[in-house]
């Protein structure tokens, strides 16, 4: 079901306005995240007609962010165990 309305928003837009898709998948591993969808390739096919693919190396912003919190708090609990007073947030 959700493939078929991603491919009715692509149609919609197809020719007439810029749309920008984001994802961590290739375009081959889409029938995986669209299992029993036989619009996958259509899909596909549709969005890439016409199009620039940017693919960008690294962490996305998200994971960088997760790493760093995650770090801080292991430095807080650490800091903790070991009696340092910890200033206020």
């Amino acid at each position: 079901r959700h493939a078929d309305l991603l491919f009715e928003l692509i149609s919609r837009r197809y020719e007439k306005r810029s749309t920008i898709i984001t994802t961590n998948r290739p375009f081959a591993d889409w029938s995986e995240v669209f299992p029993n969808a036989a619009c996958v390739v259509s899909l596909v096919d549709r969005l890439m007609h016409r199009s620039e693919v940017i693919s960008i190396e690294g962490d996305s912003y998200r994971f960088k962010e997760a790493a760093e919190r995650s770090e801080a708090q292991r430095e807080k609990r650490t800091s903790r165990s070991s009696g340092e007073k910890v200033p206020a947030a």
